[in-house]
Parts: structure tokens; sequence; C-alpha cells
């Protein structure tokens, strides 16, 4: 009785087991990254608007011209359209010291790394008001890349690397600025 249910217990077990076989497909497979660039798309859009808000520029023609007697009395409001109000207050605080930040680029004080923050350069010439200076174009900077990355749904880093472009092409002449050098796979400082 027992080789019995021995056997039939085997024969259910080796007709219950499935032969799986793994194959590598016919064709390459295809992935879709459109939705990728969509993103960098909107991201790169959002740095345009709220560097048009640190930089004063909007775009629109300098004469105003009012719809109705409200308009007369509200003064400019800069809104990028999903952002929090935090990252418009951190645009409009970059907006007041930018000429200082310049002025310090300027000179080789301090310069734009690969992360899209300020960092000083020449130690010796940075004085306390130079190095608080730093510390809150950076603290600014980083309020505004989470809001960026919050909104489009991607990673700060990638935000950084973005804005740290656009920062370093709108850098004044003389700006020391962190690039990436191929041919030694590192990166490294260079005078703008």
């Amino acid at each position: 009785m027992k080789i019995l249910i021995l056997v039939l217990a085997g024969l259910v077990v080796s007709t219950g087991c499935a032969r799986v076989q793994v194959q590598a497909p016919n064709e390459p497979i295809k992935l879709d990254i459109s939705m990728r660039l969509d993103v960098y798309q909107h991201v790169e859009q959002d740095i345009d608007a709220i560097e048009n808000i640190v930089s004063g520029s909007s775009g629109e023609p300098q004469s105003k011209v009012y719809q109705n007697i409200f308009d007369f009395f509200v003064t400019d409001a800069y809104a990028v359209e999903g952002l929090s109000p935090e990252v418009e207050q951190a645009a409009l605080r970059r907006k007041g010291r930018l000429s200082e930040l310049a002025f310090q680029q300027s000179q080789g004080i301090v310069g734009e790394n690969k992360s899209g923050l300020v960092e000083i350069r020449i130690s010796d010439k940075a004085d306390a008001a130079v190095q608080a200076l730093v510390q809150k174009e950076n603290s600014d900077r980083m309020v505004i890349y989470q809001g960026v990355a919050r909104k489009n749904g991607t990673a700060v880093t990638e935000v950084q690397k973005l804005y740290a472009k656009r920062l370093q092409g709108d850098a004044p002449g003389g700006t020391p600025v962190e690039v990436w050098d191929d041919a030694s796979g590192t990166s490294r400082w260079k005078i703008k």
C-alpha cells in the first residue's frame, strides 16, 4: 500500500511540474525615453522662468497696458506655474543679491560649481560678508532645486546639473566655473 501511494505521489509530482524555458527575443528590446526628455524640457522651462525672475527680464514689453483699474494698483507678480511660494521668494531673494554675487564672480573670488552652487575660490579674499553671501545664495538655490524637482517628479541632482549649465552660461566673464574634463574623466575649474 505504501508503495502504491509513493508511486501515485511520484506520478502526480512529475506530471504537475512545468518545464520553463528562457529564450532571448528575436528582435532587440526597444525603450521609449520620450517621457524623460519631456521632464527635462519642463525643468528647463521652469529654470528659464525662475532665472527671468532673478535677472528681472520677463520677455514682456516695457510699456504696460492696464486692463482695468485693479491692474494699476497691483505690482508685478512673479508666478511660476506649479511652484511653491517659497521657491518664488527664494528667487526674489536671489534677485536682491545678484549684483553683489556677479561682482564677486567677476573678481574670481567665488565660482559656479558643477552642482549649481556657489563656491569660494579665493579664500583669503572672502571675508565674512562674502561667506554669508555664498551661504544665503546656496540656501536659496537649494530651495529652488528641491521645488523644481518636486514639481517635475525628478531627482534634485538632475535639476542641479541642468541648472548648473544655465548658471555657468549666465555667469560674468572672469568667473571660475567647474567643468567636466573628458580627457581626465574628472571635473576641473577654469576661468570663463
